[in-house]
């Protein structure tokens, strides 16, 4: 099946002015106040916040649970970048896309590249064994992301539920940022500021898609961008046992366990992303995300 191409020209050379000049991440971080003394991420927004098992470790530990949880974080966003690029490098060769279609995914191609540096050159800074990429975390989202159709409303959902989960993320940070790293909150901030751009993008793209989308297709849909959108909480939000073995917490298997229960962590998650999923549910497609 053939999709029109959703976003109006309007919109893309807009968005396409706002990406110049090129404002280059790497350059957007004062690497020099990278400071593994300091807290990478408000203790708030930690996966065991809140157990007495927790409140109970060392400052030098939670301290170094936030480190490993931001790396986690980057890793997982790094998958993601990667992506994305993959699936734009190969939309430019469509031949029904427009001058304002292939200026918007070009600009979008090298921010994406540029947070995927910003990602690496942290954990080449940060002398920490970086977590494993949570590839196998993404089944169900790598499916539809690397082959349902660049303009379907399975494709364009993924997209927005693959940078509205982080991005929620790291608004939050961005108003706490006073505690922690200066060097973090740029680089939150520099990922904040990009995707901005890119968000609107994917609503205007998936708002268009739905408003000619008959129900039955949206209760198909609904089951697999499900289980896409609980691989993207899960991957972001909470940990897998490696992080907690890196960090001093052993055995990891069991705080990776009592993450996944931690009723802070569960009313966290739901405050932070629940107005994405307003979003959706207001275009007639209803997630949820436990």
């Amino acid at each position: 099946m053939r999709f029109s191409l959703p976003t109006s020209s309007a919109l893309l050379e807009q968005l396409s002015q706002n990406s110049v000049p090129y404002h280059d991440p790497l350059a957007r971080v004062d690497w020099k106040a990278l400071d593994r003394k300091e807290f990478w991420l408000p203790e708030l927004a930690l996966s065991l916040y809140g157990l007495p098992a927790y409140e109970r470790q060392p400052k030098e530990r939670r301290r170094a649970l936030s480190q490993y949880e931001f790396l986690n974080f980057v890793t997982a966003g790094l998958w993601l970048e990667a992506l994305f690029m993959e699936r734009i490098g190969r939309s430019l060769r469509q031949p029904r896309c427009t001058p304002a279609h292939l200026t918007y995914r070009l600009h979008k191609l090298r921010e994406e590249a540029g947070h995927s540096l910003m990602f690496l050159e942290l954990i080449r800074r940060a002398g920490l064994s970086p977590p494993p990429r949570p590839a196998r975390s993404f089944g169900i989202a790598n499916l539809l992301g690397r082959f349902a159709s660049f303009e379907s409303t399975g494709f364009m959902t993924v997209v927005l539920l693959g940078e509205e989960i982080p991005d929620r993320m790291n608004r939050w940070v961005c108003r706490h940022r006073a505690e922690i790293c200066p060097a973090i909150a740029d680089i939150v901030k520099a990922q904040v500021i990009d995707e901005a751009r890119h968000i609107v993008h994917a609503r205007d793209a998936l708002h268009t898609r739905l408003k000619s989308l008959r129900p039955w297709r949206i209760a198909l849909l609904t089951p697999a961008l499900n289980a896409a959108l609980r691989e993207f909480v899960r991957a972001f939000y909470f940990p897998g046992p490696r992080v907690y073995k890196l960090a001093g917490l052993a055995p990891g298997k069991q705080w990776h366990q009592a993450a996944r229960r931690n009723p802070h962590r569960l009313a966290f998650v739901e405050d932070t992303i629940r107005p994405a999923l307003r979003l959706l549910e207001q275009q007639g497609m209803k997630l949820d995300w436990r």
